[in-house]
């Protein structure tokens, strides 16, 4: 389910910035390859699959060790 989400999303951010060419491209400059769509849909769904880890790895951390972080805290302050 996570894998079509990103998939989904990185085909939309790439329809996105192929239609933002698209309007930019009136002053003379070329369109955009298929070539050129490909590369940047490749580098947008690595970078969103980078994010997507990043962020679950920081959650699973955050959790996995909290607990253990607010013991070892208390246990220094305990008078």
């Amino acid at each position: 389910m996570l894998k079509k989400a990103g998939f989904v999303s990185a085909v939309a951010a790439g329809l996105m910035m192929v239609g933002g060419t698209a309007f930019a491209a009136t002053d003379g400059t070329p369109d955009p390859t298929f070539g050129d769509a490909y590369a940047t849909f490749i580098e947008g769904g690595g970078a969103l699959g980078y994010g997507a880890a990043s962020l679950v790895a920081g959650a699973y951390t955050g959790v996995a060790t909290t607990p253990a972080l607010i013991l070892h805290s208390l246990e220094h302050h305990h008078h």
